[in-house]
């Protein structure tokens, strides 16, 4: 006989609770990994990173083929962006979830990329129907139709993980108050794929494996904990298979918003939910990438991006919990009857409804206070402050030169403040070359390190972005930062006047030694026991072996290009001869050694 379900309840309860205690998704058991989908996947990895190899590192640095591997590059990243979507079409699984965060990426990546990732937006087929109804069976010990009153054979969306369908309930949840209830308990249920966790394990086996052969470049290892950043990615996407971690994620958020009538989170329906089906409310409405609809319902796309972002703020810096996949099929917009929210302007009243909590992100305490101090000094164009804030997250690799860094944030504040969405992509790209010239040691360097811990905000706010423009092309982020900031400013300062106090306590102590101090290094300066201490900058070290490397490229090249045009010029006068076969076999050695040495 089955568990009951508020038995099953107080097992998952426990199961989530040493999941916490121990920091890895509950009841994650060991799943065979597939082998041919490993390798598929592990090819495709390999094959695009010896291009990248041979075209953006190797051919680089070659003066006669640097002209050719320029001019195809748009060529060669649509020709790969389309390789990557039909395998994500065929395999799904995680190669899916990362397609389709690349594919809104549009105030990044160029349109032709964008395009050909486009499709994977709605490329997901669809789970047979037999298949979902086999899943709830073994989740609740009886077959689909007793436990649903009716049950939609097309499902509403389909994604890489799950798909969704609308149902209805036999009866009224017990968990819902009375008068409460849904309009005939219609409902919408999340069902797993099946097969889902070996196609997962798979997929992350692979990423890991990549992720190892990325770890031996010197830049990257340096610069990111490629281990921990994959245990993260790890863990978040197995608890996204959690779906009773993720109804504990939507109440939580719902909370988080619980004063705030424009966001509106689906209600949990706990008796019909298990680890692999989710039972919730049907919160349906517009798609919030679908601007026509939204026009012709009265609603402003432009204010559903401000107010799409000002969640986003509160949600990063107030309540530190993050909804980590905001792609177009989590986000809706529905509209209001008038009257029933506070006006905003001419257009109707809306909601933004937020869906699927699978992948949440916490931004850790330790850095909560520096991406305050890194808001604030975006918002007031305070580069010393935004260095401060990489300095005390450890974002800075030791040994970077501050004040360069510092310089550097200066004139990218100076040249792209104030740019709307839809130009800062064109912006960058024309001040790519004027910034290289003039900050070529730092770039050349990248002096920070990324916390892996924040890998899933960050990818928040690059889909964030990518929307944001779809919705508003002149959307202006500064414009919508600058008052979050001031408002973040003035609560931080009322809430830390005591901090306040203690540093003026502080200073008054400094001045009153401060005689005592100047008497001392005065008496050590009349007895000449003062001493000075010179040692170069942090980086001049590493600048003197730039330039050394440089010398070593300028010398190769010329020797190559030399070989190579007097090889070809004496072939084409005097014919096939040992002297141009030599020459131009000279050439090829010195072209060999080059990129074995670079």
């Amino acid at each position: 006989m089955p568990p009951s379900p508020e038995q099953q309840r107080i097992s998952w309860d426990t199961q989530a609770q040493t999941s916490e205690r121990t920091g890895s998704p509950s009841s994650q058991p060991s799943y065979p990994v597939d082998l041919v989908r490993y390798l598929r996947v592990m090819r495709f990895f390999l094959t695009a990173l010896l291009s990248i190899i041979w075209w953006d590192i190797l051919l680089s640095h070659v003066p006669v083929v640097r002209y050719l591997a320029i001019h195809t590059a748009m060529q060669r990243w649509c020709g790969l962006a389309r390789r990557y979507r039909q395998l994500a079409v065929q395999l799904g699984g995680v190669l899916i979830k990362l397609g389709q965060f690349l594919s809104i990426r549009v105030d990044v990546l160029p349109a032709e990329v964008i395009a050909e990732l486009a499709d994977l937006q709605d490329e997901v087929p669809a789970e047979d129907i037999s298949r979902i109804h086999a899943t709830i069976a073994q989740e609740f010990g009886r077959p689909a139709e007793a436990v649903f009153a009716w049950f939609a054979p097309i499902p509403e969306a389909a994604a890489s993980l799950a798909q969704v369908h609308r149902a209805r309930l036999r009866c009224p949840s017990p968990s819902v108050s009375q008068g409460d209830e849904d309009e005939d308990n219609e409902v919408v249920v999340k069902v797993q794929r099946s097969g889902i966790r070996r196609i997962v394990e798979t997929d992350l086996a692979a990423i890991r494996a990549a992720g190892r052969l990325l770890q031996l470049y010197p830049p990257i290892a340096r610069r990111v904990n490629m281990e921990r950043l994959l245990d993260e990615f790890t863990n978040t996407t197995r608890a996204e298979l959690d779906f009773i971690a993720e109804g504990k994620n939507a109440e939580r958020f719902a909370q988080d918003f619980a004063d705030d009538p424009h966001i509106v989170v689906p209600r949990i329906y706990w008796d019909y939910t298990t680890p692999r089906v989710l039972t919730m409310e049907n919160v349906a409405a517009i798609k919030i990438t679908d601007c026509a609809t939204m026009r012709s319902r009265g609603i402003n796309p432009e204010q559903v991006a401000r107010r799409v972002y000002r969640a986003y703020l509160r949600q990063i810096f107030i309540t530190n919990f993050v909804h980590a996949d905001p792609h177009p099929g989590n986000l809706f917009v529905r509209p209001v009857e008038e009257g029933k929210l506070a006006p905003e302007s001419g257009d109707r009243h809306f909601q933004i409804i937020f869906v699927d909590f699978g992948m949440m992100a916490v931004v850790p305490e330790r850095l909560r206070a520096q991406a305050r101090e890194l808001l604030l000094g975006l918002a007031t164009r305070d580069a010393r402050r935004i260095v401060q804030a990489y300095i005390d997250a450890d974002v800075l690799l030791p040994g970077a030169d501050r004040k360069r860094v510092e310089e550097l944030h200066e004139t990218l504040l100076k040249r792209l403040y104030g740019i709307k969405m839809n130009q800062l992509r064109y912006v960058a790209f024309n001040e790519a070359q004027n910034l290289w010239r003039e900050y070529r040691d730092i770039i050349f360097e990248m002096p920070f390190q990324f916390p892996s811990d924040v890998l899933f905000v960050v990818r928040a706010i690059g889909i964030l972005a990518g929307i944001a423009t779809s919705l508003n092309p002149e959307f202006d982020p500064w414009a919508e930062t600058l008052p979050f900031a001031e408002q973040l400013a003035s609560q931080e300062l009322s809430r830390d006047w005591e901090n306040w106090l203690d540093r003026m306590l502080e200073m008054m102590r400094t001045m009153w030694m401060m005689p005592t101090r100047l008497d001392r290094l005065l008496t050590q300066a009349e007895r000449g026991e003062l001493a000075t201490i010179a040692s170069l900058a942090p980086n001049a070290e590493r600048m003197l072996r730039r330039m050394e490397r440089s010398l070593e490229r300028l010398t190769w090249g010329v020797i190559f290009t030399s070989l190579l045009i007097a090889g070809i010029l004496l072939r084409l006068n005097e014919g096939p001869s040992w002297m141009s076969t030599t020459l131009l076999a000279a050439a090829g050695l010195a072209l060999l050694w080059g990129l074995t040495r670079h």
